[in-house]
């Protein structure tokens, strides 16, 4: 099998011989897959939980910060594990030691990275509207920023930046070979590095989440379902550039007809006042 050597960009074959044997993999670690998979469930039903009842529009206050992180981290085991779960199964078949215990170490390890891509995120947010204020409000420059934040993540898709990240990420036997570290240290340390490049991946995705509105269930499902669509099907391009062209769209209807988005819950319509009431629980 061809290895890409680290740091370069992989061959459509090569990849998709690698996105060959992790799903091999995948089938060959079924209890370890089916473990991941259900911690996602079990992430999305308690995201689905706290979320009941909450302001699921742009720009909704994030709550207290402990409130916050622990939510975000949830939510990330929730989108990011089905798409990590190929990378685990083959990095459990590599390892010498049998047993969950340094897979999960590795996952753990890869959303601890997360967390603290959630803790900027909640900093920025907090810095931009204690800066700007009312003129981030959805009726001054609000659904401007909204427009503007999905429309740098459609140009993202599109970069080389992106296209190199995203290469490393479909690539889990060239990534886990050209980083290998052996035993519980080594787990972690790979499962960091692993979400640095997923990061690089897909943190405009992750904006663009907090553009149409990080608290909604239904934003959270197509953020997710794009991750393991571009780390797992054979035709990247075809997928990178039909997430552009969704997030493009999306971004210009944001701005030009807002109630016309399936899903988005407009700022200050009667769904979202009527809402409002149960951010003061998280205060």
């Amino acid at each position: 099998m061809s290895i890409a050597a680290p740091g370069a960009r992989a061959n459509p074959r090569a990849e998709r011989n690698e996105l060959a044997a992790a799903f091999a993999a995948l089938r060959g670690r079924l209890a370890l897959v089916a473990l991941l998979l259900g911690l996602a469930g079990l992430a999305w039903w308690s995201t689905a939980d706290r979320m009941a009842g909450m302001d699921a529009g742009p720009g909704t206050d994030l709550g207290a910060l402990g409130w916050f992180l622990g939510v975000w981290v949830v939510m990330m085991a929730a989108m990011m594990f089905p798409a990590l779960a190929p990378t685990v199964a083959l990095y459990a078949q590599m390892t010498r030691r049998r047993g969950p215990a340094r897979p999960l170490l590795f996952a753990g390890s890869y959303l601890l990275v997360w967390g603290a891509a959630g803790l900027l995120a909640y900093g920025a947010f907090k810095l931009g509207r204690g800066v700007l204020g009312n003129d981030l409000a959805w009726g001054a420059g609000g659904r401007w920023l909204a427009g503007g934040v999905l429309a740098f993540a459609a140009v993202y898709e599109l970069t080389p930046l992106k296209d190199v990240c995203l290469a490393k990420c479909r690539s889990p036997l060239g990534f886990l070979l050209g980083n290998w570290r052996e035993g519980s240290r080594g787990a972690l340390e790979m499962g960091a590095r692993h979400a640095g490049w997923c990061l690089g991946c897909c943190w405009a995705l992750m904006a663009a989440l907090f553009a149409l509105g990080v608290m909604s269930l239904i934003w959270m499902a197509l953020v997710a379902a794009l991750v393991v669509l571009e780390k797992t099907l054979p035709w990247r391009r075809a997928v990178t550039g039909g997430t552009a062209a969704l997030l493009l769209v999306l971004a210009v209807a944001v701005v030009a007809v807002p109630h016309a988005v399936p899903g988005l819950v407009v700022p200050g319509g009667s769904h979202a006042m009527g809402t409002m009431h149960s951010m003061g629980a998280m205060h």
